[in-house]
């Protein structure tokens, strides 16, 4: 892979995550540009290009994977055509940037890993918690000793059902498995095992039961899950995507052997820690476009001057961990 003095970038896939949350990130990071946008969609694509000051755009995906002015893309599309769009920018010479979940399933997940070896491209993964100052905080915390040896985690992820997208009225893709790879659990649950792989380590053994109450989509709403990490830290959770507003949850409860850490994942609210001396609670503030921290830190790498931390590699981890937990509901 050659250095680049500047990233110059191309999207595939600029739909609503790339407006605020992920899109300003690769024209306001230092040493990159966005240079070109793709939509299959042309007149959305070119809106996008004119209100983001984006000199080209494009409704086809391999053009602007071909683009001479793109040194790398970021795949910002819905997950089953990550690892396609991937592997053919990798194979054009092209390091990728990947939304998550990495890819429909792990399967895919390894094909892509496969391609990048092969063509000394790399692969990241958009899991910007890694990055974050809360998580970050969290990590410090555990890894200097304040709540004692992690001993185990508890993860609940409760909230409303959410089928339909506001802006279609018709059935979101990420309630639909063949586009999704599962629900909402692939599409939220794989930021909590992503980030706690980062804390203790892969997941070694795991196991889960799947279930779809509510019956108003084809994916599961409501999953129950036990795993261990290759640290020893053990794991439970729960999520359900039908609850009333009154009965949402959103937490993740690490204990140590001298104290406790209650971290939100998505709510970024405050961060709780109980000790002997007592309960603090600490409130962080994010940047404005959340992956940002992210998005610098695969431009310096691309750069030669850092690592990235959200790798392929861990990323297809947590992957293999979302299909153990709900093989049962798809394997009859």
């Amino acid at each position: 892979m050659n250095l680049f003095n500047q990233v110059r970038w191309g999207i595939i896939g600029v739909g609503n995550v790339t407006e605020n949350k992920s899109g300003p990130a690769f024209y306001k990071t230092e040493y990159s540009r966005l240079v070109a946008v793709m939509r299959r969609n042309e007149e959305k694509a070119a809106d996008y290009a004119q209100r983001h000051q984006v000199p080209k755009y494009y409704s086809n995906a391999t053009e602007l994977i071909n683009d001479p002015d793109v040194d790398a893309v970021y795949i910002a599309t819905p997950p089953d055509s990550h690892a396609r769009y991937a592997m053919e920018a990798m194979k054009a010479g092209k390091p990728v940037y990947v939304e998550k979940p990495m890819a429909k399933n792990y399967a895919e997940c390894l094909e892509m890993l496969n391609v990048s070896e092969n063509t000394g491209m790399p692969i990241w993964v958009a899991y910007y918690r890694r990055a974050l100052p809360a998580f970050l905080k969290v990590k410090e915390l555990i890894d200097s000793g304040t709540i004692g040896k992690p001993c185990m985690v508890q993860v609940k992820l409760h909230k409303p059902i959410q089928e339909y997208d506001p802006a279609t009225g018709q059935m979101h893709w990420h309630v639909i498995p063949e586009i999704s790879g599962g629900g909402y659990f692939f599409d939220l649950a794989s930021h909590q095992f992503d980030y706690l792989d980062f804390l203790f380590g892969q997941v070694t053994e795991t196991s889960g039961i799947a279930s779809n109450y509510g019956n108003l989509y084809p994916a599961e709403d409501a999953v129950a899950g036990i795993w261990k990490h290759e640290s020893g830290v053990t794991g439970s959770g729960s999520w359900y995507f039908g609850s009333n507003n009154p009965a949402e949850k959103d937490e993740m409860i690490i204990t140590g052997e001298n104290g406790e850490i209650v971290i939100p994942c998505f709510t970024h609210e405050k961060v709780s820690v109980k000790t002997a001396k007592g309960t603090t609670k600490m409130e962080f503030v994010n940047p404005e476009h959340i992956s940002q921290n992210l998005v610098q830190q695969v431009v310096n790498e691309l750069r030669g001057k850092g690592k990235c931390v959200s790798t392929g590699i861990s990323a297809a981890r947590t992957n293999w961990v979302l299909e153990q937990m709900v093989k049962n509901f798809y394997i009859k």
